[in-house]
């Protein structure tokens, strides 16, 4: 018999991990966005030299909260204080499960008195659309991602949401604004007209210059980002493709897709019964070197992912007591790996000759996977960390990975990265059977880009915590 829910797919399978490193779900995809509009070298060094214009409106899932306990679901879930989130504001929003890992994370946006706007992977979308079903006074809409293949068919958001970034943002946002236009605080709200249009501003700064994201009615998206792109041309402005969208990532060090800390709980079990058969936490695809029997071995906790400064013990929340029993200091650490361009090399030349050969390398996407767990190793062989984001960064001309490693591990320090699966590989449809290698990677900081990491991420961290 078919399963009904979540719950039902697990105690069928019987192993969890198991099923999700077979899935069937295929490659990730950026929705709707062009590959590349120039070419995905000359858009990644765009946002470092000159500005880029990234479309956001596809790929992420806008769940629209409102009602007399909005708030209240919101504290109750996120590990993020609420006692200082006044209107106009916006925050990293990270909730995490009864045992610390960590669900997933977005920006959510305080609109207006109690009306917020979660934007971000399906993960935390599904849990509060769950939480606030039992028990709260809200109304919740979901404005689903839109379809990683639609097959021609029409495409439709209620909203488009755009950034303009690089050190040349702020020039074309002032010609846009047609004057001057003052740079608020980072993750706090405004207002400004373009092409006739009043669009929602947040002042943001993905790649390491002040910038905007800016949203509006889905209708007016064509005669926004005309005059956008307009604006920017004598500025250098290039539209980014979603080949290069991937790479910013890289350079900033936000890892996008840690395994929802959802599949053993007890607490949780109404929640995978909620959860249908063919969700996101159903099909997600989990790949890598690293390989346990335990489903709760991929978990991650807020600091683990560089998310410690956000824990805020003044509020009751799920998982409060899970990390308080948390010594930080002697968590993993989030840092870069700057890997070996010899050993690069080596897996960029592996397809030309005789078989199997190393498991593709993609670029600038490296990553086969939904949530993706190399095992990092040090001179002796013991396990000291694990890679979860990969890629090639132009900027930089570098591949890098994301990364969390033991707290004794320094900056600095020679790893190996084990790149391609056990055995031959899974039977996922993004594996090929190949023979793994041990890639030389240098640990680095996290963001790994020295424009980011001097200009730019410490306000933010400040902002996004609240």
């Amino acid at each position: 018999m078919s399963a009904k829910n979540l719950q039902e797919v697990l105690d069928n399978a019987g192993n969890t991990v198991e099923l999700l490193r077979n899935s069937q779900l295929g490659a990730y995809i950026y929705p709707v966005v062009p590959a590349e509009f120039t070419n995905w070298r000359r858009e990644v060094i765009a946002w470092r030299e000159t500005a880029v214009l990234y479309d956001q409106t596809h790929h992420m899932a806008n769940l629209f909260v409102s009602g007399p306990d909005a708030l209240r679901l919101i504290s109750d879930t996120g590990i993020n204080s609420t006692a200082k989130f006044p209107v106009n504001t916006a925050k990293q929003f990270v909730p995490v499960g009864p045992e610390g890992g960590v669900i997933g994370d977005g920006i959510l946006f305080h609109l207006a008195e109690e009306e917020f706007v979660f934007v971000g992977r399906a993960p935390v979308a599904n849990y509060l659309t769950f939480a606030g079903s039992r028990g709260y006074n809200v109304d919740i809409r979901l404005d689903n991602r839109s379809p990683s293949r639609p097959y021609g068919k029409p495409v439709t958001r209620e909203v488009w949401r755009f950034q303009i970034q690089g050190p040349n943002a702020w020039p074309i946002i002032e010609k846009l604004n047609g004057g001057p236009m003052e740079q608020v605080r980072f993750f706090h709200m405004g207002h400004m007209t373009i092409a006739g249009e009043q669009v929602r501003t947040l002042r943001h700064g993905m790649a390491g210059a002040p910038g905007l994201e800016i949203w509006g009615p889905y209708e007016s998206f064509d005669r926004v980002r005309d005059a956008v792109l307009e604006a920017g041309r004598e500025f250098g402005l290039e539209p980014c493709g979603a080949r290069a969208y991937s790479c910013n990532t890289l350079e900033s060090g936000w890892i996008p897709s840690p395994l929802p800390a959802i599949y053993t709980a007890a607490d949780l079990r109404p929640y995978r019964e909620w959860l249908g058969p063919d969700s996101y936490e159903a099909t997600n695809a989990l790949a890598g070197s690293f390989v346990s029997d335990r489903i709760e071995d991929y978990y991650l906790n807020p600091f683990e992912l560089g998310y410690g400064s956000f824990v805020k013990f003044d509020h009751d929340f799920t998982g409060r007591d899970a990390l308080a029993a948390i010594t930080p200091q002697a968590q993993r650490r989030k840092v870069t790996l700057a890997w070996n361009a010899d050993d690069v090399a080596k897996l960029l030349a592996s397809p030309v000759y005789p078989g199997p050969g190393s498991m593709f390398f993609d670029l600038p996407n490296a990553n086969y996977g939904s949530s993706n767990y190399d095992s990092i190793l040090d001179a002796d062989g013991k396990l000291v960390g694990l890679s979860l984001f990969t890629g090639y960064s132009a900027n930089e001309r570098t591949a890098l990975s994301l990364a969390t490693v033991d707290p004794d591990v320094p900056v600095g320090a020679e790893v190996r990265v084990i790149w391609g699966e056990p055995g031959g590989g899974s039977r996922k449809t993004t594996v090929q059977p190949h023979e793994q290698l041990a890639v030389r990677a240098i640990v680095s900081p996290a963001p790994y880009s020295a424009v980011v990491r001097e200009s730019y991420h410490a306000g933010w961290r400040s902002a996004a915590a609240g």
